[in-house]
């Protein structure tokens, strides 16, 4: 009969196990935007429409004042990011290590008994040279890394949050079909509102806790991606 701890490791394994089976078939996710815990839902708030202006008035209800700061501020303000990633790193680790052991054991003394033990011990037996071992192990690796990366692109972000302390929670969405390919570009992330330029736009380094995904979908990123069942192989295979 299986005991129960042993069933419920075995009911739990495959939930365990299920994050790291859909990462493996749709690739790694972005983590949600945390300050420290998740601040704004993905669908954005709109302002109600502004009324029109009235027949003796030079100004439009809700219109934006001519001397007033024309930065985002609020939620449903837009703003623009500007995204410069020139990234590159190379990492070099060499290591080697052994370790060598001997150890000896010997009873010249027992009680008298040392005499006695070579009748019941096989021949050559030596009291002062009872136990003799000796161990010897290596190891030696080496790895490397050479990555670079490089990005300049430009998108319009949504303001759909203000924080208590006055930051601005941005997110933003981009995408471009060219026949049966879309190229799809996200941002999302807190900034201060001091750090907006007079143009109203920022920098993706003045983002924190910034998310930037810059990818495809179509036919031929479906081509280019590995089949699912042999990233699942890939993932779990112990050799």
């Amino acid at each position: 009969m299986m005991r129960p701890a042993l069933a419920a490791l075995l009911l739990l394994a495959p939930l365990a196990a299920c994050s790291t089976v859909k990462e493996a078939v749709k690739g790694p996710e972005l983590a949600p935007v945390g300050y420290p815990a998740q601040l704004a839902p993905m669908t954005q708030q709109y302002a109600a429409m502004p009324q029109p202006a009235s027949a003796n008035s030079l100004w439009r209800t809700g219109a934006r004042a001519f001397f007033n700061d024309q930065r985002a501020s609020k939620v449903g303000d837009i703003l623009t990011v500007n995204i410069d990633i020139d990234d590159s790193a190379t990492t070099k680790n060499q290591t080697a290590t052994s370790r060598a052991s001997n150890s000896s054991l010997g009873v010249p003394n027992l009680l008298g008994l040392e005499s006695s033990l070579g009748k019941v011990l096989p021949g050559g037996f030596d009291p002062a040279n009872m136990i003799n071992t000796k161990s010897g192990t290596s190891n030696a690796g080496a790895g490397s890394v050479n990555r670079s990366e490089k990005i300049s692109l430009t998108i319009a972000a949504v303001v759909s949050g203000v924080m208590p302390n006055g930051n601005l929670v941005i997110q933003g969405t981009q995408e471009v079909r060219t026949n049966a390919e879309v190229r799809q570009l996200t941002v999302a992330g807190i900034v201060r509102p001091e750090d907006i330029s007079s143009a109203n736009t920022i920098k993706h380094t003045q983002i924190a806790e910034a998310r930037i995904s810059y990818g495809g979908r179509g036919d031929i990123s479906r081509v280019q991606k590995t089949p699912g069942g042999q990233a699942l192989v890939e993932k779990f295979s112990p050799f």
